[in-house]
């Protein structure tokens, strides 16, 4: 009888093509739930896995795009086990900046490009691939699932907890994968153990109470844009570091972190130095980062000779796992409103907050994921932090105390996710389809063998 790896190989023409189909479907969550790219694609998911037999429901939030929850129910004496990924995607930005029609897939050098080829449509090939060639084995699928695929994690996932609230019941399960995360590189794969939580605001100055002719005033009255512009730069130190009192760090990570291949992924200009101090790996993980995400300001091509009296901006904190994020958002907020310059009004409106996590690298169930890449790769699987937030975990976690939770994923730093062509190397996709399908076969395995 043919193996997994076999069933993978023949299955992965269809999944591949099912992942470009959802590619082509715009799931902007920034647009709003009611789009009809974010219709289309809730729909289409849902299709996707009630084609496999997979009883299939729609969660119903107000205020929230469809969250889809397909169960194939548990055979007896095997364990259930809970996958995540979102179908949401960042908006494309300048099309200009992409080397094609950024919802229109295209392959190149073994990639397939396209917004939301790697985040995180392919977390939803992943589980759909799985499971398809677990459905290939003799006697089916051999372990309970439940697949949730939710569409707002790009905005960080504001009805969660009312999800929760309300359907939590529904997902309860031995052990949550969330596959939202990345590799460590092409060829190496990786199990994700810390990432940091996510808060942010928009600060307002505001200096008079209209423009006026810059020439006439200017040297004498402040321009609110020029008072934005010195709050912001008080954010960082000399050598890049955050300078706001009061945040924390996590220890740091064991793993190594190549300058060269940082820079590389980045895309950094050559001349432009690194923020911070220390191991590249706990910059980018385990401490506090600051950025300025965006200005509400006179564009450059609208420009007249007036002094503004009021500008914004967004300001985002990534916070190291550990601390809590409401703390960190005060902390933020109180050092922009004590940076105000030359008695300028500033008002701070708070944002999105979201918790970082921290998780334990031992158990049957990180040992099956463990070795289910091990098998995949022919390489030792890293164990890696990101900088990024996936505010679903903490809550699982908490909500579902006992259930062992591993973090997975299928870009690494080439994939530009957030970014113009975006992509996803497509044997990394399809060797992260056959990991997770020996993993939940391993699982099966173990659980009725206790049993």
């Amino acid at each position: 009888m043919p193996g997994l790896a076999e069933h993978v190989e023949r299955l992965f023409p269809a999944v591949r093509a099912d992942l470009e189909a959802l590619v082509r479907l715009p799931s902007v969550s920034a647009e709003g739930p009611a789009t009809a790219g974010m219709q289309a694609c809730a729909a289409r998911v849902e299709a996707l896995f009630a084609a496999e037999g997979l009883h299939v429901r729609l969660l119903q939030v107000p205020g929230s795009p469809p969250v889809i929850l397909a169960e194939h129910r548990a055979p007896a004496g095997a364990p259930i086990v809970l996958l995540y990924a979102h179908y949401d995607v960042q908006p494309a930005g300048d099309p200009a900046l992409w080397s094609g029609a950024p919802f229109d897939p295209i392959e190149r050098d073994g990639r397939l490009y396209g917004r939301g080829a790697s985040d995180d449509k392919a977390g939803i090939a992943i589980h759909l691939g799985a499971l398809r060639a677990l459905a290939a084995l003799d006697g089916g699928i051999p372990i309970g699932v439940k697949v949730i695929v939710e569409g707002e994690e790009e905005l960080g996932s504001p009805h969660i907890e009312e999800l929760l609230t309300r359907h939590g019941d529904l997902l309860a399960a031995d052990a949550i994968v969330i596959a939202d995360s990345e590799h460590w590189r092409v060829g190496t794969p990786a199990l994700t153990t810390t990432l940091r939580g996510l808060v942010d605001c928009v600060v307002e100055v505001r200096t008079a109470e209209r423009g006026v002719h810059s020439g006439q005033f200017g040297g004498a009255a402040p321009d609110a844009l020029t008072a934005l512009a010195r709050i912001l730069a008080t954010l960082h130190d000399a050598d890049g570091s955050p300078a706001i009192a009061g945040l924390a760090s996590a220890p740091d990570p064991r793993v190594l972190v190549d300058e060269a291949e940082l820079r590389a992924s980045a895309g950094l200009l050559e001349g432009v130095s690194l923020l911070g101090t220390g191991p590249l790996a706990a910059r980018l993980w385990a401490r506090p980062a600051v950025s300025v995400l965006a200005i509400d300001a006179p564009p450059v091509a609208e420009a007249i000779n007036q002094l503004v009296p009021v500008a914004r901006a967004k300001v985002s904190l990534r916070v190291p796992p550990g601390q809590e994020p409401g703390d960190a958002l005060d902390a933020l907020m109180a050092h922009l409103e004590a940076a105000a310059p030359w008695g300028a009004r500033v008002a701070v409106t708070r944002g999105s907050s979201a918790p970082g996590f921290a998780l334990e690298a031992r158990g049957p169930e990180f040992a099956a994921f463990a070795e289910g890449m091990r098998e995949a790769w022919g390489a030792d699987p890293a164990e890696i932090g990101i900088g990024g937030t996936i505010p679903l975990i903490a809550l699982l976690a908490e909500r579902f105390p006992d259930a062992a939770v591993l973090v997975t994923g299928v870009g690494e730093p080439t994939s530009r996710i957030h970014g113009p062509d975006e992509s996803q190397d497509l044997q990394e996709l399809r060797r992260s389809i056959l990991a997770e399908a020996l993993a939940l076969r391993a699982l099966a395995e173990q659980r009725i063998g206790r049993g």
